[in-house]
């Protein structure tokens, strides 16, 4: 094994990497894990916002359009609650919207309509298991 120790100028922060490449510059595998670290906190942010749980394909492509459409769907989405000013949060939006996906419903009279009971609120009479 390899010991690597980095000082990072940006946070002030001394890391120790421990890798099996012997061939690799001390910076250049520093800047790799550094980049790796970036994919993480980006699939992170995927999973938190964009709500995907699994990725149906397994292939570069696969995965590249699955993101790209969920991204494509987020950006509708905050686009819609900006132009139409709502007040509910983007998960609120989502849901509404996957529940009346198949219906004519215009987008405007979906939100507009306040008589639905929210979902969160909803008193149900059963039993609770101890």
């Amino acid at each position: 094994m390899r010991r690597i120790r980095y000082f990072d100028s940006e946070t002030g922060n001394t890391i120790v990497f421990l890798t099996n490449n012997f061939k690799l510059a001390a910076l250049t595998i520093a800047a790799l894990y550094k980049n790796r670290w970036g994919i993480e906190l980006f699939f992170k942010w995927i999973k938190q916002h964009l709500k995907i749980q699994t990725f149906w394909g397994q292939s570069e492509n696969a995965v590249r359009t699955q993101v790209w459409i969920a991204i494509s769907t987020y950006v509708l989405v905050v686009i819609a609650k900006k132009q139409l000013k709502l007040t509910q949060t983007l998960y609120e939006i989502l849901q509404l919207i996957s529940l009346s996906a198949l219906d004519r419903t215009p987008i405007k009279k979906l939100f507009l309509n306040e008589d639905k009971q929210d979902v969160k609120e909803q008193n149900y009479n059963q039993l609770i298991l101890l």
